[in-house]
């Protein structure tokens, strides 16, 4: 039997993964989604949310576990993912970008987003940014159509109760993966995607070397898809 962690994405919290943990620990596998700093029910302030936050917070979850773990990661989680890979590859069997954000060495998040495959995307054109430390808001009115869309009505409405501020550190802080073999990858395409647009992603992985599938979902296929990433995620064991 093989470790998870499951790594959530910007303003979604580890809740966001309860199937898929559910079905995954039927399988009698172990499995692991932490809220990542400042997300979910973790308290941490907001002003102490960074990138090297978020990725210790991964380090901690894989140190916790007896042997190596597929590390997957949704959306901004792709960068912590990549980060905490990047400093501890001997914890990590595989790594999953389900959608996500895959960085080479000293790219951004918002580097990514800026690149002409990224353009149209809704998440720039619906989140406010204010503060000190810059904060993000996402505007809730367009979470169904830009985060949910192909998810029941029902299961859309209840993550969208959930969706919370986004400090902007962990989106603008490259990646340093100088010189660092990173583990197996496998990268799954979301073709109806609109927060990551799908020329951006199928960028991301042409230039890593991932194993690449495609979903005909929208950006969180483990509403939408559960069988499907299921299925993706065993097979990465």
């Amino acid at each position: 039997m093989a470790n998870f962690v499951l790594i959530h994405g910007a303003f979604h919290g580890g809740w966001c993964w309860t199937e898929i943990s559910s079905r995954l620990k039927d399988s009698g596998h172990t499995v692991v989604a932490p809220d990542l700093p400042g997300a979910g029910d973790d308290q941490t302030p907001l002003s102490d949310v960074t990138l090297a936050s978020a990725t210790d917070r991964v380090i901690e979850t894989l140190r916790s576990l007896d042997g190596p773990a597929v590390l997957v990661g949704h959306s901004m989680g792709g960068v912590v993912i990549t980060q905490a890979a990047a400093r501890v590859p001997d914890l990590v069997s595989r790594l999953v970008y389900l959608t996500a954000f895959r960085p080479t060495h000293g790219e951004s998040l918002l580097d990514l987003t800026n690149l002409p495959e990224g353009a149209g995307d809704g998440v720039q054109s619906n989140i406010t940014v204010d503060g000190e430390p810059l904060i993000a808001t996402f505007d809730l009115t367009q979470a169904s159509t830009v985060f949910y869309n192909g998810v029941p009505q029902d299961t859309a409405q209840q993550a969208i109760e959930r969706l919370d501020l986004q400090p902007l550190a962990v989106f603008a802080t490259p990646v340093d993966v100088d010189g660092v073999e990173l583990p197996p990858q496998e990268y799954v395409v979301c073709t109806q995607d609109r927060a990551i647009m799908p020329a951006l992603q199928k960028l991301m992985a042409e230039r890593s070397p991932a194993q690449v599938h495609e979903l005909e979902a929208g950006h969180s296929p483990f509403y939408s898809h559960p069988d499907q990433v299921l299925e993706i995620l065993l097979a990465a064991v």
